[in-house]
Formats: structure tokens, sequence, C-alpha cells
């Protein structure tokens, strides 16, 4: 790729406007450089870095590059030995900043798929102890930090006392009276770094000391008087040691840095790098580019592409070449877009092997060219006095000494400048040389000619560029297939040309010239009915992929409304597993401390069989988002009822209700020998397959128990513990069984068994009211429960 075809096609303009995006000199530098390759893995490496750029800021992040400076020179000095300038030591440390910012930003930002951001972040170093102490120590290009070391500190902490002395000294002097007479101010000022007073010449023997410069005028001696002669001496001393001191720490500094050069260059190179890719992003999101598709078959297939350098409304243009015709044709009026349909393609070539993206739309393919040559243009040589059509000539010799199957030809007016017939007959001899060569070529022409040359011969197509007879303007609108047409005749008409001379220019045409143009009006006309039609189906297209993206957008919406349902449901089983397995652990203890021979066998079995309905509750929890999502999506008909059986979602366990509280939205459960309390939203009701009549399950179950429990309990002769195990159970059972009431024999006693019967009472939910019996009924010794 030379420079000539670079300027022709203006690419120079897009990498100094793209240098406009780059923040430092070095990555400004890349651009000026940068040249088009023709290695396809090379060319897909810089486009797939420009693309990562780009997702880097349409994420929002903003890469910390402000910090980043040339520091080249600074490193070479610093490797060869030389004290570094506070400026540079500021320069370096400002860069070593941006590394470290932009590896933290990385570390808690880092977007997917930046493989090759990735790899160049992590190539950074971190240097935050070296930077931090020059910043600390160099306030600026010309200041050093009194606490840049104990002896700096020191030192200006004298030079400060001295100082103040040496003032108060000679303000003594200035301001006596003895001496008004003498001054020509009484001020005190410097001179040649000493501090001196201003002595009127006549006077000068007035006040003995050292004069070290005299005003232009030579009526003013500035003069050091002796009093303050040696204060001054030892100034200048401190101020040696000063300057010894901070060279020593520029000095100490600088090693740092030669000890770190190779980390620190290529930490520069890396920070230049992204600053280099960070460029060519913000140019692709300001010209909305696209990454196009490469191919090493020579085809190219623009979709929509648009000159990046054209200001305002530019009309997108279609264009493809390189499957089923290598060369395309393009004719058309002057000022309709021939040109600029050119240099697009051309353009965009270069943009896409160069790394940049191209200002087009989605799935716009390109090729790997090995070269682009151009003839575009009046090139002509006025020192060489060569006429228009010898310019164009010299160029075109030059491609076909170079062309190549794997070349873009862009070929501007070809064969214009000369007579029409010869002209058109060499422009058809070099199409057929590039058609040989395998090359793939763009060229405009106005001869009618070519037109039909194309329409002939295979391998070449035609295009044209679109023009408005009513507006006397082009429409900028490129079409492949159909040639353009002159438009003179409808041009003279829309003008005001006589109608007579127009018919007479008409009839002047030969019958095939006639046919020709008729046949281009059809074509034109059918041309036009169809981009109508097609413009209709990419509407309904554009309306039907909105709607699937709304419903697409609805379905994400549900789904992750399901998923937190789900997730909430979870959450919920295992509290509720927590609860159970506390409630049974304190049964299993209640259990254990049974100790009578003749329940031993009863309490073992009960425990184990607790324990068994733990471990498959837990296992079921596992595996229950299918039940939880069954309870997630189940919408009860009616409210659940005591009596009623039920699943337990997420513990793939059943049971009964017992009592179902309101006011907490939660049912106690009778689940084998447990019972438990569960939300009442986890509880998934379980139909019966049959129902005989109007017969419940409710209602067989509480006939069941009603067969088999007595309406009264005796107590007598056991612990408390015993009693209130044993009243727990009866109560379930007789409530179940649609008992009303029951009664419970503890006797009187010392009262310890009544009084914890009634304790545990007054918790049941499903009891109504209880009471002491009547004296037909046992008295104290009893206690009649009624159920609610």
């Amino acid at each position: 790729m030379n420079n000539r075809v670079e300027t022709v096609l203006e690419f120079d303009k897009i990498k100094k406007i793209l240098s406009e995006y780059a923040l430092s000199p070095m990555a400004k530098q890349l651009i000026y450089d940068l040249e088009p390759s023709s290695d396809e893995l090379q060319v897909k490496k810089l486009q797939q870095e420009t693309s990562e750029g780009v997702n880097i800021l349409k994420s929002g992040i903003h890469m910390p590059l402000e910090g980043l400076r040339d520091i080249r020179n600074s490193l070479r000095l610093a490797k060869l030995g030389s004290v570094l300038s506070p400026k540079d030591l500021l320069d370096i440390a400002s860069t070593m900043r941006a590394s470290r910012l932009i590896k933290a930003l990385w570390s808690e930002k880092k977007p997917e798929h930046c493989s090759i951001l990735d790899e160049i972040i992590q190539g950074l170093h971190s240097f935050q102890s070296i930077e931090e102490k020059i910043e600390r120590a160099i306030l600026s290009e010309d200041e050093i930090a009194d606490n840049a070391s104990q002896k700096l500190t020191a030192i200006r902490r004298q030079k400060r006392v001295l100082t103040q002395r040496i003032r108060e000294k000679l303000e003594s002097i200035v301001n006596s009276p003895q001496y008004q007479k003498v001054l020509q101010e009484p001020i005190v000022t410097v001179r040649k770094d000493r501090y001196v007073i201003p002595v009127k010449l006549e006077f000068k023997g007035s006040i003995p000391g050292v004069v070290h410069d005299q005003s232009s005028s030579g009526s003013t001696l500035y003069i050091e008087p002796m009093p303050v002669l040696q204060m001054n001496n030892e100034l200048r001393q401190l101020e040696t040691e000063e300057k010894k001191e901070i060279e020593r720490i520029l000095q100490e500094f600088t090693l740092k840095i030669q000890e770190n050069h190779d980390f620190l260059s290529d930490t520069l190179n890396g920070l230049v790098n992204l600053d280099f890719i960070m460029a060519k992003a913000g140019y692709s999101v300001d010209i909305k580019g696209v990454e196009p598709l490469f191919n090493t078959r020579g085809y190219i297939n623009i979709i929509k592409g648009r000159h990046p350098l054209l200001k305002g409304k530019v009309v997108p243009i279609d264009i493809f070449l390189g499957d089923k015709f290598s060369i395309l044709v393009i004719t058309g009026p002057n000022t309709g877009g021939k040109t600029v349909s050119l240099k697009t393609v051309g353009l965009m070539a270069l943009m896409s092997q160069s790394g940049l993206h191209v200002p087009a739309e989605e799935g716009t393919q390109l090729a790997v060219f090995d070269e682009v040559f151009a003839d575009i243009g009046d090139e002509q040589s006025i020192e060489q006095s060569l006429s228009t059509f010898s310019s164009h000539l010299k160029n075109i010799k030059k491609i076909v000494e170079k062309a190549s199957n794997n070349c873009l030809v862009l070929l501007d007016e070809l064969g214009a400048g000369t007579d029409p017939t010869e002209g058109a007959a060499l422009a058809m001899a070099i199409l057929t040389y590039f058609y040989e060569k395998g090359s793939r070529v763009i060229a405009t022409t106005h001869y009618s000619e070519l037109k039909a040359f194309a329409y002939s011969t295979e391998g070449i197509e035609n295009a044209s560029v679109e023009f408005d007879v009513r507006t006397l303007s082009p429409t900028y609108r490129l079409t492949i297939g159909i040639p353009g047409k002159s438009n003179a005749f409808e041009i003279a008409q829309r003008l005001g040309l006589k109608q007579g001379i127009i018919d007479s220019a008409r009839g002047l045409l030969t019958a095939e010239n006639l046919k020709m143009e008729e046949l281009l009006r059809h074509i034109e006309q059918e041309k036009n009915k169809a981009e109508e039609e097609k413009e209709e189906l990419n509407s309904l297209r554009r309306q039907y992929l909105k709607k699937l993206e709304k419903l697409e957008e609805e379905r994400e919406k549900v789904r992750q409304q399901h998923e937190k349902i789900l997730e909430k449901a979870r959450e919920k089983a295992r509290t509720m597993l927590e609860k159970v397995e506390s409630e049974a652990e304190q049964i299993i203890a209640r259990l254990k401390e049974v100790d009578e021979k003749d329940t031993k066998q009863i309490r073992d079995k009960a425990i184990e069989t607790t324990r068994a309905w733990l471990r498959e509750a837990g296992k079921s929890l596992k595996g229950s988002e299918g039940q939880i999502l069954e309870t997630v999506h189940q919408k009860p008909d009616e409210p659940l009822k005591p009596g009623e059986k039920v699943k337990i979602a997420g513990l793939n366990q059943e049971g009964h209700i017992i009592s179902i509280d309101e006011v907490t939205k939660t049912a106690q459960l009778q689940v084998g020998i447990m019972k438990i309390n569960a939300p009442l939203k986890s509880l998934i009701k379980i139909f019966e397959e049959k129902f005989t009549g109007q017969r419940s399950r409710y209602t067989s179950i509480a006939m069941e128990k009603a067969r088999n429990v007595s309406n009264q309990i005796d107590l007598r002769g056991l612990t408390l513990d015993e009693a209130l195990l044993k009243v727990d159970k009866y109560l379930d059972d007789a409530y179940l069984a649609g008992m009303s009431s029951v009664y419970l024999i503890h006797g009187k006693g010392t009262g310890v068994l009544r009084q914890g019967i009634q304790d545990m009472l007054r918790k049941k939910s499903e009891v109504k009211h209880f009471r002491p019996g009547n004296m037909d009924e046992g008295g104290l010794g009893v206690t009649v429960v009624e159920f609610k």
C-alpha cells in the first residue's frame, strides 16, 4: 500500500482525525505510522482489540489514561546514569499512577470477552511505593518538599532562622534615623543572592560593606553591610548544602528508576498500546462503526456503507462484488456519487485492514487484499506537461504491472480525456485484462459502450447512481445490476428546451440506442416498484422483530420473577426444615426421658421413626425444586380446612391439618407422630381420586378416629412429662375424630399434674375452653376440655 493511494483515498485524513482521540504523543505517533496489513490473522487481531475497546466504552468504563506521559527519554537518561530532573520524575510518577489505576479498575470491573486487553493490562506493573515517594518529595517541577529528607528539613529550618536574623538586622539599619538620609529607600532587597540595602552614591562610605550592584542611573549602590556579611556567607553555605541534598535525593530516585527500567519500559509500551486501542474504539463509536467479517476470496459486501469524511446527512450505499462478478462498472451523471462510491469502498478496505471499524451495518464483509490501487481524479502533472488522459494512463500502467488476483483496483472515469470511441475500446481492453488477472475492479465511466460491454460480458456487472429528473439533482443511491442512463432529454425538457428540438434529437438516435433507453426506463420502473415492496417487507420485518424483542423481554421478566419466587420458596422450605428438626429433637429428648421398661420399645421405635423422617425430609429438600415450582404455580381454588390432607412443598411429606391460624397464616399439621407448624403457602392440598357422595377425606378420618378414641384419658400415676406427652397425642386424635369435648383424669394429689396440663392447654390453638370437672364429673381431679 503506497502513500499516494492513501492520499488519493484520503486515509491520511482519517488518521489525522483518529489521532485526536489519543491522549499521548506516543499513541498519536502509532496512528500516524498506521498502515494496512495484508495478513488476515493480524487484521483480525487488530479488529478484535478495537471491538474490545468499544465494549469497554459501551459498558461505561473509563480507562484512566490521562496520567500517561512520554517518559521514553527519561528512561533512556536513567539507564545511562544521568540524574533525572524533578519534571522527569513527576512524569514517571504520573505514568506509574496511570498503570496502577488501570490495574485496580480492571480487577474490579473487568468485562467478559476482552482477552487482548486483559493480556495487555495483566502485563502492566505497579510501582505504588516509588510513585508515592516521588509525589511526596517533589511538589512541582521547581520545588522539592521540605520533608523530602531529614537533612533537607534541617537545612531549610536553619535557612529560615538565618534569613530572619539577616532581615531583622538590615531592617534595624534602614529604620534607624541615623541612616535615613544615606538610603535611597528604606527597604531590604536582594542582589546576586545576597541581602543588601540601597545607598545613595554620595554616601558610599557612610555604611561599611560590600557593593554588589549599582542602579542603571548610577545614583544608587546596593551594599551588603558588614554586620550581615558573615550571616550572608553562612546562608550561601546552607544553600550550597541544600542543592547538594536535593541532588542526592534526585540521584536516589534516579537509581530506583534505573533498577526498574525494564518493567517501566514494558508498562509504558502497554499503556501506549491501550491508548492507541481506546482511540480506535472512540472513533468507532462516533462513526457508528462495525467490525467487518473477513474473507480471502476477494468478496466485498458493504451494507449501508457511509463515507466517514462526508458531513451532514449521508446517503448510505450497498455495494458488493467478488462472487458472481469481479468487476463493477458504475455509470451515471456527474456529481451523482460515482467517485464517492469508489472512494468509500477503497477507504473501507484501508481502514479495515488497519484495524479500524468501518461505518456500515453489521454483516458487512470485506476481503483482505494484498494491495489497493486507485486512479481517481485529475492528477495531471503540470511540470511534465501531461494531459488528463496521459496522467490517468500513466497511473493505470503502474497498476497493470503490479496487479494480482488478490488486489482491489479503483478506476475513476476510465478511458476519459480522449476520443470516445478509442477511449471506450481501451477501457474494455483494460477491464478484460484485470478480469483475466483475477483482480477485483470498480470503475466509473460515461461511455455507453461500457454499459453494453458489462451487460454482455461474464464476470462484469453494471451499476448506476440515480438521478431525479423532477428535482434535477442526484439521489446518490447506488443500484447494482442496472446501468445508468444519461437523462439528457428529460433534463432538457425540464429546463424548458423547445420540444421540437428534443424530438429532433431523439430522431437522430439509432434504433438500437432508442431500444436501450426504453429498456433502461422499463428496468428503472421495475426497480422502483421492487424497492417499494422491499421497503414494505422490511417495515413488516422490523415490526415483527420489535414485537419479538418485546416478547423476549417479557419472557425474561417472567423467568426472573419465577426464579425469585423459587428461591423464596426454597428458603422457606429450609427454614421450615430447621424448625421441624428442632421440634423433632425436642420430642426425641422427651422420649429419651421415659425410662419405664414397658415404654422403652415404643420410645426407641418413635425415636428411630422421627430420625428416619428427618433424613427423608433432608433428602427431599435437595431435590425439591419441582415441588416448589408446583407450589409457586398452584393457586388453590378454596381455602384449606382442618382435617384436610396436604403435601408440604420441598419436604416430600404428607400430613393432616390440625388447626389453622389466620393471623400468622400458618397451619399445625400431624405428620406421622410429629406435629409441626408450616406456612399455608407451602401446603399443597391433596385431592382424593374418588369421592363417595359428599363424604370428604376429613369425614372419613374423623369417623375412623371416633371409633378408636375414647372421650376420656386417665393420667393418674404418670409423671408430668409422661402425662404431657400422652395428653398432646390424645388431644390431636380427639380433635381429628371430631369430638366436641374430652375429659382429662389427673387426680387431685399435689396439683402439679393438673397445673402442668392446664398450662399446656392454654397454648393449644384447637382448644376453645377448659374447666375443672363438676362434682358429678370428678371435681378438681378432672379437667374438661372443649374444642373449637
